[in-house]
């Protein structure tokens, strides 16, 4: 690898028309250092690699000798893919590679395991197991999930799981990407928030399951044939214990006196849409089929109105419509370049700024107060 590395390091000081010394210079590396380890005697560092990685416009892996992230997906064949997902997909490879190089830094995401008892068959009885170990060690750690309005950060609290919501072309839902040092999903923003909350659980609902290592697409996760699947029909199940765990249902809802309008205030403050609080009733039978017709015949606004949270869902609203960058990997981008293992440009890149603004905004010219006298 040391050697494929070297060959590597050449080829772009030959691309690039300047003498090795000159590389070294404006990569910011000692001449003779650069110089021994592309002879073999001394080994390129960590930090090495990324600066000449960031100088010229390569990951770390493909200095490695690796190739570029290829996902695999085993439900749908990327020649099938929708346009609706490129995006996305682009999404996660940008930001598993950036996982990927953090890896090789020594920068490793750390993902609970669970038992789904055996993976022979996908079974929604796996599903919500799964949902109630998940529920307990989010419980561990201070959340629980299903109030919480931002469930994207809960997640990514309780479980060191990446969300990312992204600006996407209309009909597209979700995506996890999982590998050997990733564990990610890419969700659309919404201005249907139960549905992108819906989304998350699902895909994290896959994530701990280790289904499809590599890239899952949810392109439309309410379809038919979506839904018969097994994987699918376990993600759909883990995402409805998450959000709506029966325990808690079967103690609210048999004190209850009122069933559609009490049932229209619980789904606001549980942050679901009518129609999802109405399935997962009726499947778990503690309202009938006309209890449940009604209570599916209401909409968001409907059930906001009855429980005088108009306010609420407008921020909701707005909350699940922006995009958002993954918290996890954005702290551990910026603390790889603050001990000095990597270069400003990958944090800059991820959160859309460039070096010099960034830097001058750490470094810091020094500011006066408003408040100085």
């Amino acid at each position: 690898m040391a050697g494929e590395t070297a060959a590597r390091v050449r080829q772009l000081i030959e691309q690039s028309g300047l003498t090795q010394a000159e590389f070294a210079a404006k990569a910011g590396l000692d001449a003779p250092k650069m110089s021994k380890s592309l002879s073999g005697v001394r080994r390129f560092t960590s930090l090495d690699l990324a600066r000449i990685a960031d100088l010229c416009g390569v990951s770390v892996d493909w200095l490695l000798g690796m190739s570029e992230p290829t996902p695999a997906t085993s439900a749908r064949a990327a020649t099938d893919r929708p346009t609706s997902a490129d995006a996305a997909v682009k999404e996660a490879e940008r930001l598993a590679q950036l996982r990927a190089d953090l890896a090789f830094l020594g920068y490793r995401q750390e993902i609970p395991r669970f038992e789904t008892g055996g993976l022979s068959r996908p079974s929604v009885r796996q599903g919500r197991d799964l949902a109630t170990q998940a529920t307990a060690l989010a419980a561990a750690k201070g959340y629980e999930l299903w109030r919480c309005q931002d469930l994207a950060g809960a997640v990514e609290a309780a479980f060191g799981v990446d969300v990312r919501v992204h600006r996407l072309a209309p009909g597209f839902d979700g995506l996890s990407w999982s590998d050997a040092n990733t564990a990610l999903m890419v969700v659309a923003t919404s201005e249907v928030p139960a549905r992108q909350r819906f989304t998350i659980a699902h895909e994290l609902g896959h994530l701990l399951a280790g289904d499809d290592q590599g890239l899952h697409l949810d392109v439309d996760i309410h379809a038919a044939d979506h839904r018969r699947e097994p994987s699918e029909r376990r993600a759909n199940a883990f995402a409805a214990e998450l959000l709506l765990p029966a325990e808690m249902l079967h103690d609210r809802v048999r004190r209850t006196s009122r069933p559609v309008d009490e049932l229209a205030r619980l789904a606001c403050e549980l942050w679901v849409s009518p129609s999802t609080l109405a399935w997962q009733l009726f499947n778990l039978q503690l309202i009938d089929k006309s209890q449940c017709d009604s209570l599916r015949a209401l909409t968001a606004w409907d059930a906001a109105w009855k429980a005088g949270a108009v306010e609420a869902l407008g921020e909701w609203i707005q909350l699940a419509s922006r995009p958002r960058l993954p918290g996890p990997l954005v702290r551990t981008t910026f603390q790889a370049y603050a001990e000095g293992k990597a270069t400003l440009r990958p944090f800059a890149n991820l959160i859309g700024s460039d070096t010099d603004t960034l830097r001058q905004a750490i470094t810091g010219m020094a500011e006066g107060s408003p408040l100085q006298p």
